[in-house]
């Protein structure tokens, strides 16, 4: 990439410092999502999973850009590549991440997705020139990213698992690539003065298109069921429509990397829905995973400490301005 192009990419403003707002907007939509795969399972049968992802996002892009207060297209050539390639992005979640589900599972498909999209969005925010991840966000991640895979793993470990399917992880891979480029086109246009209501709006309206044949491809019939409207409902206006305006605000507030991480708060909300609604059973080290997951993103989300200076500092602040003082005099 060129240094013209990294240099864009940073955008005009440096890259916005965490704050309380933001990250709690990022973990509300986590949670959300956290929902995704257990209300898809609920989908009539027969219906492809991916066409069951497209028609929510369908809907709820097309939510997203009604609703939009300010939904302005880009100035410039470069702002409509990074749009394009943002509603590319977006459009070829669902049909990666939804079939993953279909193959791996709720819990296997959500962490492997959401833990690759952080060490995603990190090379990509270095490759794009918006600089090094920070030390804080790479600790924090590495742990999170250790908690997800022993929360995956550990059906594995004690022997009471199915075998992983690897065309189901590399779908979700691939889902957790897409979130990444799709969060990082996003923080870009908002970098550069759009609001998040606008980007979020266009980028998901135009994904909402794409994914269209998808949908009509599959038949429509299955939407005007009561099992159909209600799992089509819920991914349009609650996984899609209010995630990503709240995903839209805490981009406007944090970093992407930061962003990214944050929803791995995700992978533990879906376990726990899976858990709690379609009865499956995680052994203790999916637990511990699931506690090693919470310390990370802790460990993100916490204030950073500010260090008190030395009373000698401040001491010798003072003298020196008692005796500039006198030399004014």
């Amino acid at each position: 990439m060129s240094e013209g192009l990294s240099t864009r990419l940073s955008g005009p403003r440096p890259t916005p410092r965490p704050t309380g707002s933001g990250t709690i907007s990022i973990l509300f939509a986590s949670v959300l999502w956290g929902s995704t795969g257990t209300v898809a399972s609920f989908a009539p049968d027969g219906i492809p999973a991916s066409a069951v992802g497209a028609a929510g996002l369908m809907f709820g892009g097309l939510l997203l850009f009604l609703t939009a207060r300010d939904n302005r297209l880009p100035h410039n050539r470069f702002e409509w590549i990074v749009l394009a390639v943002g509603a590319i992005a977006v459009a070829i979640y669902p049909v990666t991440f939804y079939p993953a589900v279909a193959r791996t599972g709720v819990a296997v498909a959500t962490v492997t997705a959401l833990g690759s999209a952080p060490m995603f969005a990190g090379l990509l925010a270095w490759a794009t020139g918006r600089g090094r991840p920070a030390r804080r966000w790479v600790i924090a991640t590495a742990i999170s990213v250790i908690g997800c895979a022993a929360l995956v793993l550990g059906p594995e470990l004690t022997g009471t698992g199915t075998p992983l399917d690897p065309i189901g992880i590399a779908l979700a891979a691939c889902g957790g690539l897409t979130y990444a480029v799709y969060s990082l086109a996003g923080a870009t246009l908002i970098a550069r003065g759009h609001t998040s209501n606008a980007v979020m709006g266009v980028m998901f309206g135009l994904a909402a298109l794409l994914v269209t044949p998808v949908v009509l491809r599959s038949g429509i019939d299955w939407l005007t069921t009561p099992r159909g409207a209600l799992v089509t409902t819920h991914l349009a206006v609650f996984t899609c429509f209010l995630a990503y305006r709240l995903f839209g605000y805490g981009l406007r507030h944090t970093g992407v990397e930061t962003a990214t991480t944050l929803t791995l708060a995700e992978p533990a909300v879906a376990a726990v829905l899976g858990i709690t609604v379609i009865g499956e059973r995680l052994p203790l080290p999916s637990w511990c995973g699931m506690a090693v997951l919470a310390v990370g993103l802790a460990v993100l989300t916490l204030p950073s400490p500010v260090r008190a200076a030395p009373i000698w500092s401040a001491f010798a602040n003072r003298r020196s301005t008692r005796s500039g003082r006198r030399r004014a005099r």
